[in-house]
């Protein structure tokens, strides 16, 4: 079975790089990974358009964390690693706590 090259999405973040994923990446996140973000494509795409706030990777420096807002104490996580032409992501996952690292852009 050949990969396909076409992607499912590729968005501007507010950092000014584009971030894409393909079809059968998100397949991974959405049914190995984290399965509860299926059906989700929309907020994931919101994340990184429109996030509330964004942190650098204590990690990486080239890994980024988009947040957005979704119900009380609870967020829509995104990372994102930015590479020469543009990025993809790397995961994607609810979470009730925003992660250590630099905060480098907010709302």
């Amino acid at each position: 079975m050949e990969k396909s090259t076409e992607f499912l999405f590729d968005v501007m973040t507010p950092l000014g790089f584009h971030v894409h994923t393909t079809p059968e990446y998100w397949d991974v996140i959405t049914k190995i990974k984290h399965p509860i973000m299926a059906g989700r494509l929309f907020e994931v795409k919101e994340t990184l358009e429109n996030p509330d706030e964004i942190r650098v990777s204590k990690r990486d420096s080239n890994v980024y964390l988009f947040y957005k807002a979704k119900k009380e104490r609870r967020w829509i996580c995104v990372v994102a690693k930015e590479e020469t032409g543009g990025g993809f992501v790397i995961t994607t996952y609810p979470t009730d706590a925003i992660k250590e690292g630099e905060r480098i852009w907010h709302k």
